[in-house]
């Protein structure tokens, strides 16, 4: 090994430590727990604990609300990455034109949501979404609008609860799509001009292909959010109403901490793993095909 093979590995050895710590350790103890048949019961004598193989991943297979809650999942991430992608890019967009005064400050305020807490802003927007007298509906009723139960309804609570998610994490993606639209070069888009192409055009043919490796990166990261949602349905609606907004980590920790299913719990936690896993692959190879990575 050479000096300045011996130098890198002494600097990346922190990070790896780190990565190993929070991140293999973790998932290899979780594998190791969804093989058996700990509960709380282990947790007081050792003697308790047995290999069950893979019988709490087939177990699963047979419990309609691990159902219920992975279609919810997905439900979430396919509904909830273009609303919070989509109003990122739109906002930082409008943000990018020189004809925007204040812009910093429109940033801060824009960007203030996502470092707030979200139980706090659960909370409030619970409030909001009250049927009786929250807000939202008040503002329907002054256009003569009924009132509408957004949590007390299956078939609203999870665009409710993705409205809610919207406004909360969309700012982070605007900062990132704001960066990347500076680093466009002006000149393209000035030549695009000159050829005759409008805003759609000049979009799509000149900004689009310039941010692409920062919509991949976006994206991944919104798909596995999404994929881990839990804080916002646990406090606005505590995984109801019948049921509709309970997704796999809810279920994950009504498993482990409810009823001290934990080895039920760790076999949750594997799958939403792999799913995240196999999601992220496959978004990897679309950005390689389009050349984006």
């Amino acid at each position: 090994m050479t000096r300045q093979e011996r130098t890198g590995w002494l600097f990346t050895a922190p990070v790896l430590a780190i990565i190993a710590l929070v991140f293999v350790l973790p998932t290899a103890l979780a594998l190791a727990l969804s093989v058996t048949d700990y509960s709380i019961y282990a947790l007081a004598d050792w003697s308790n604990l047995h290999f069950v193989g893979l019988g709490n991943f087939t177990g699963l297979l047979s419990t309609p609300l691990f159902w219920r809650a992975l279609g919810n999942t997905l439900l979430f991430a396919v509904l909830g990455v273009p609303m919070a992608i989509g109003t990122s890019l739109f906002v930082a967009l409008l943000l990018n034109d020189a004809t925007v005064r204040w812009k910093p400050l429109w940033r801060v305020l824009l960007f203030a949501p996502y470092v707030t807490s979200v139980v706090a802003t659960a909370v409030v927007w619970r409030i909001l979404f009250n049927q009786r007298f929250g807000l939202i509906n008040r503002a329907l009723a002054a256009v003569g609008i009924a009132p509408v139960d957004w949590l007390g309804d299956p078939h609203v609570s999870i665009p409710a609860i993705l409205l809610f998610v919207t406004w909360k994490i969309f700012g982070y993606n605007m900062i990132v799509f704001t960066a990347a639209l500076s680093a466009v070069p002006g000149e393209l888009i000035e030549a695009a001009r000159l050829d005759g192409a409008g805003r759609w055009g000049r979009f799509r043919h000149v900004t689009l292909p310039a941010i692409g490796p920062t919509l991949l990166l976006a994206t991944v990261m919104s798909v596995a959010g999404f994929l881990q949602i839990f804080a916002e349905p646990y406090v606005m609606t505590l995984g109801g109403p019948a049921q509709s907004t309970t997704t796999v980590l809810y279920f994950m920790f009504d498993e482990g901490f409810k009823w001290w299913n934990l080895g039920q719990a760790s076999a949750v936690a594997f799958v939403l793993f792999l799913m995240i896993l196999a999601v992220t692959i496959v978004q990897t190879r679309i950005g390689r095909r389009h050349e984006w990575l």
